[in-house]
């Protein structure tokens, strides 16, 4: 028997609202303390987007989410700031990243606002000698010192050459993500059955197995796994005690609409119609977009490649952002 109802996808799953956390939300205890400029950052998108909810334009969550299947590989504050300063970015390099690419940033363009990481090495007078020589066991580790505000433009932004592809465009059709999301699977000891048993859920979680409805279609189906895999990661663990069935089902869907939507799948309204989020809960709301983030980046990282051989899409913090490693004494 599944743990509970929650953990299953229905296609007539119904669309309620969420409950608050307890007040010991591990996300309401860090932001209590000094906040730094990455959660700083974070508070400032998730407030944005209460107030476009509260507003009824949900609209601003849907481009949040479609941030995250774009950017998966960019860190949680700077996916929210990118998707807060410009919904509709599809991919972002600095200044100079587009000039290398043979593209201009067009004049009057305003910059997209993101952290970059300061790197330093911290230099011990203990491990230096008089001569300041220093073998690799007594030179000092990089450690990162601070952040520092870059400015990104959306590739909209610039005019030029024609762009190499960025990802693998697979409309409509999986491909081999399937087969790679149950390798995965199979490598977190995570089995993988098919019965009718489960009707009317398309799909249920059970820790540490996965049941399908067959006779799904094959994009219906990945995007079902997707959810459940969500589960497993999410709500078999002490997290589960501090979620709702409904803030846990909300999860799993988001996820399961990121990660489709990022390799190509058409995934209409369905999905992002079904989060209605968090009745103006600011700490729940960041701390299940966080938790999002991370679960279908882990994802998409273990279904997605990007062969050595062809251009990768330009990084944000890569190369104009060099100047800041700086070396701290």
């Amino acid at each position: 028997m599944p743990y509970a109802i929650s953990n299953t996808r229905n296609s007539n799953a119904p669309h309620s609202k969420n409950a608050a956390l307890p007040s010991q939300s591990p996300y309401q205890q860090r932001t209590a303390q000094r906040e730094n400029p990455t959660q700083q950052l974070i508070k400032q998108a998730v407030d944005f987007l209460l107030q476009q909810l509260e507003a009824g334009k949900s609209e601003t969550l849907t481009a949040y989410l479609g941030a995250m299947a774009r950017f998966h590989k960019y860190s949680f504050g700077n996916i929210l700031a990118i998707a807060r300063q410009r919904p509709t970015a599809t991919h972002v390099a600095g200044f100079h990243t587009w000039k290398e690419l043979s593209r201009f940033v067009k004049r009057g363009e305003k910059g997209i606002q993101i952290l970059a990481p300061m790197v330093g090495k911290r230099r011990s007078k203990d491990n230096a000698d008089r001569n300041n020589v220093q073998d690799d066991s007594t030179k000092p580790a990089p450690v990162l010192i601070g952040f520092r505000a870059v400015y990104v433009f959306d590739v909209a932004q610039t005019e030029g050459a024609d762009l190499p592809e960025f990802e693998h465009s697979i409309t409509g059709d999986v491909g081999e993500h399937r087969n790679r999301l149950i390798a995965f699977l199979d490598s977190q000891s995570i089995a993988l059955e098919y019965t009718e048993n489960i009707a009317p859920a398309l799909g249920v979680s059970y820790g540490g197995k996965i049941a399908l409805l067959p006779g799904q279609s094959k994009a219906e189906e990945f995007v079902t796994l997707v959810h459940e895999t969500a589960h497993e990661y999410l709500h078999k663990s002490d997290r589960r005690t501090m979620t709702t069935a409904t803030v846990r089902e909300t999860e799993a869907e988001a996820v399961a609409f990121i990660v489709g939507q990022a390799v190509g799948l058409e995934m209409g309204k369905s999905s992002s119609d079904y989060i209605q989020m968090y009745a103006g809960n600011a700490a729940l709301l960041a701390e299940s977009l966080e938790v999002i983030q991370r679960t279908s980046a882990v994802i998409l990282d273990a279904i997605t490649d990007e062969p050595a051989t062809t251009q990768k899409a330009p990084s944000a913090f890569s190369p104009d952002v060099q100047d800041a490693i700086v070396e701290v004494a």
